[in-house]
């Protein structure tokens, strides 16, 4: 009856509260002093323990290994994005060629998983950049794109962040980022909405003047179904 009455009071309305306000990911201060071997081990563990608190048979051949299998996959793969050591180097090269217009790289694949419910969230990025005198390798902007996803996450933070990042990268303001996409704690539970989607946008520097805005926004449109 305790813990019945401590999650009514407390837990039930903290997990209703979706509401975060930086663009930074919530890390604690000793988020890398255990190794990934050594999360991987704690999570298994975890994971063991709610599957048996479900009533789950982890003795069963199809279920004996999901633990470990789990505790790999948040640490190796979804969650990876988490360390800093796998924050892709984005080496810049000069424009050399003078190229002044706006490079927009779209349709940039994106999985990622929300922090409120940790179900997928799976859709396309679009980026672009005007050079002031540096460019980035094409691929480098998939690279952030997928760093950052990879980690618990709201698409208002994964969009700051991947224009932060570009930023930073590029030395200019002039970064723009639009994020389209479908998150399962939406559409396969709570209202179960499998039609909608979830449009977020960052303009950063000249992308905050209405012209440049909208010629990012057509090239969008442009058919690339090659």
């Amino acid at each position: 009856m305790k813990i019945e009455k401590s999650i009514t009071d407390t837990s039930f309305q903290e997990g209703e509260d979706h509401f975060s306000n930086n663009a930074k990911t919530p890390l604690k201060e000793d988020a890398f002093e255990k190794s990934d071997h050594e999360k991987i081990l704690l999570i298994q563990k975890h994971v063991h323990s709610i599957l048996e608190t479900l009533g789950m048979d982890l003795t069963d051949d199809s279920l004996k290994g999901t633990p470990l299998r789990v505790a790999k996959m948040f640490v190796n793969e979804i969650f990876g994005g988490l360390h800093p050591d796998k924050k892709p180097k984005a080496s810049t090269f000069d424009n050399s060629y003078k190229y002044g217009e706006m490079l927009v790289e779209k349709n940039i694949t994106l999985y990622s998983t929300c922090e409120h419910h940790l179900l997928p969230i799976v859709g396309k990025a679009h980026v672009a950049y005007v050079s002031n005198g540096t460019v980035v390798g094409l691929s480098k902007m998939n690279r952030i794109v997928d760093y950052y996803a990879k980690r618990p996450q709201v698409q208002e933070r994964l969009t700051l962040q991947v224009v932060q990042e570009l930023q930073e990268v590029l030395g200019t303001k002039d970064v723009a980022c639009v994020i389209d996409a479908k998150h399962l704690c939406v559409n396969s539970r709570g209202i179960n909405d499998t039609a909608s989607s979830t449009v977020t946008s960052e303009f950063g520097g000249v992308f905050k003047n209405e012209d440049k805005k909208r010629e990012f926004l057509d090239y969008l449109k442009l058919d690339t179904d090659f």
